[in-house]
């Protein structure tokens, strides 16, 4: 849920950004691979993804990433998770990602408003099951940014990754004016994170 803040920096560094960063704390894979996830889907959608294609665009871009091993960045983490080589290592995360993505694909047009999207996509304890579940709820209720994010709060299982996920992914796809003034007004060190947020933004409308 740390990641998002690397889904604005420039696309050609974002996916070795966002897998450092949870190197930095979780050896596994499919740590990085879901974190390289987030932050594409979070930069999709602020650059003008249609939530109706997102899962396809994350499918092919997590297809197209598969053997992409960031050594510059990573270094020999293959190596102390015991992998037999740098690809074989990444693979096994981009596939675990790919399949959770099938997970969500089946269960937007079948899950209703009472069901427990965690009995859909995973709890959210470990990292795929997190971006799915958050993803699964911005699906769920696109448009409705509030209700994501309260849908993810009231989750069975890591509420608070799955509801800070769903929250980054509906922002992105709706902007700050989409959320109530009363929850844009509590932000912790609003103050500062406001500018720095309008220069992301304003980085994305230049890129795009």
């Amino acid at each position: 849920m740390r990641v998002a803040p690397a889904a604005f920096v420039p696309a050609n560094v974002r996916a070795p950004i966002a897998q450092f960063q949870a190197a930095l704390t979780h050896g596994h894979p499919t740590a990085l691979a879901a974190s390289d996830l987030t932050a594409y889907a979070i930069a999709s959608l602020a650059e003008g993804t249609s939530p109706t294609s997102l899962i396809s665009a994350l499918r092919h871009y997590a297809e197209s990433q598969r053997t992409t091993y960031h050594l510059e960045w990573l270094g020999d983490l293959w190596l102390r998770a015991g992998a037999s080589d740098q690809q074989s290592y990444i693979s096994a995360g981009w596939d675990e990602c790919l399949g959770v993505l099938a997970s969500v694909d089946r269960a937007v047009p079948r899950l209703g408003d009472e069901a427990d999207p965690c009995t859909a996509t995973g709890e959210g304890w470990v990292a795929e099951e997190a971006f799915a579940t958050g993803l699964l709820c911005f699906l769920l209720h696109r448009g409705q940014p509030r209700r994501a994010v309260c849908r993810g709060a009231a989750t069975g299982g890591d509420s608070d990754s799955i509801a800070s996920i769903a929250g980054a992914l509906a922002g992105a796809c709706l902007g700050i004016s989409s959320w109530p003034q009363a929850w844009i007004d509590r932000i912790e060190y609003g103050e500062q994170i406001g500018p720095i947020a309008r220069d992301l933004a304003a980085m994305t409308d230049l890129r795009s």
